[in-house]
């Protein structure tokens, strides 16, 4: 019911609803107060509702990421995400969670479900000083939609020797492509080995051919034989940020454009990642690699600017690894 908590700043009316009219006037309308489910406005009023509430008991909203508030004052930290009613909180200390937890309380109709173990098709495990995400669930009910639940598994997440191209037979069923393909990209959210294969399945959803199922296939098996693997995140000491780039230079057989990839470690843990294909085409090596470095250092400038609001600033400057020479050469003297 969350986005019925919203006030609505627009001038809106309805209908009168049935079994509630009133006889004295039949033909009037209702004047609305507060959102309904099927508004246009109703998720940004519950937002807005939320937001003005949280910052009232101190929370401050993310310049870096708007689902993000930040409490820090004194000896007392605690930062919560929410998605449309569905919050992570997580504090300095227990006394200082359980009261947010009473003001929200106060405030909403809210149940709290304690230690977090499962958020939005993620599970999350947990010790003194680690976290464990995984899909295991979300792979098995994706290998049953596509009827592969009793498929051979695969070692490999795609087949290098064989590109995909706009060629070939067209694919029966484009809805089903399109459904499997969207449900792989949410599962790169833990599992960052597929993320380019996923990337090259995306390229064809609005005209997909059969060789293009079948790499999903593929990699539909891969997580068949990968189910128990996930993303391991731990209390890492050394607080610096290093990012690696690469680039596969005219990968693409039909437009020559390439396509640029990088992972970011905050310490020893993987933070974040990217395949995704160039929008122009590179007449060098060199040009799609520096596009690739490019790509890395805006991802770890949102990272620090995030970090700082979390107040856990990086004191030391990004390192960014790439493996061509001439692109190293273009970045310490671009003219």
């Amino acid at each position: 019911n969350a986005f019925l908590h919203g006030s609505l700043q627009e001038t809106v009316y309805c209908q009168q609803p049935l079994g509630f009219e009133n006889p004295s006037f039949p033909t009037h309308v209702c004047l609305l107060q507060k959102s309904l489910y099927g508004l246009k406005q109703a998720p940004r009023a519950w937002f807005q509702r939320f937001s003005s509430f949280i910052q009232t008991i101190g929370f401050t909203p993310s310049l870096s990421d708007t689902s993000l508030f930040v409490y820090h004052q004194t000896s007392d930290t605690a930062y919560l995400l929410l998605y449309v009613d569905d919050i992570i909180l997580t504090a300095s200390s227990q006394k200082f969670l359980d009261h947010i937890v009473s003001l929200l309380r106060s405030e909403f109709s809210m149940t709290d479900l304690g230690l977090l173990h499962h958020f939005l098709g993620i599970a999350v495990v947990r010790d003194s000083s680690s976290l464990f995400l995984s899909q295991r669930q979300y792979i098995l009910d994706l290998l049953n939609r596509a009827g592969m639940l009793d498929c051979q598994s695969s070692r490999t997440p795609v087949d290098t020797s064989f590109k995909l191209s706009a060629t070939g037979e067209p694919f029966s069923d484009p809805t089903l492509y399109r459904s499997l393909t969207g449900a792989l990209q949410y599962l790169t959210i833990t599992r960052l080995e597929i993320s380019f294969a996923v990337q090259q399945a995306c390229l064809y959803m609005h005209d997909p051919r059969v060789p293009h199922y079948n790499h999903v296939k593929h990699i539909l098996r891969y997580l068949k034989g990968t189910l128990n693997h996930g993303l391991h995140l731990n209390n890492s000491s050394p607080n610096s940020l290093t990012a690696y780039s690469d680039a596969d230079w005219a990968g693409c057989p039909d437009t020559r454009r390439s396509t640029s990839g990088f992972c970011v470690f905050l310490g020893n843990n993987l933070i974040s990642w990217s395949s995704k294909r160039q929008v122009t085409v590179s007449r060098s090596s060199a040009e799609a690699e520096y596009r690739a470095v490019a790509h890395a250092v805006a991802d770890t400038i949102w990272i620090r600017q995030l970090l700082s609001e979390l107040h856990r600033p990086i004191e030391q400057a990004t390192i960014v690894y790439c493996d061509n020479i001439s692109a190293v050469y273009m970045t310490s003297n671009p003219v």
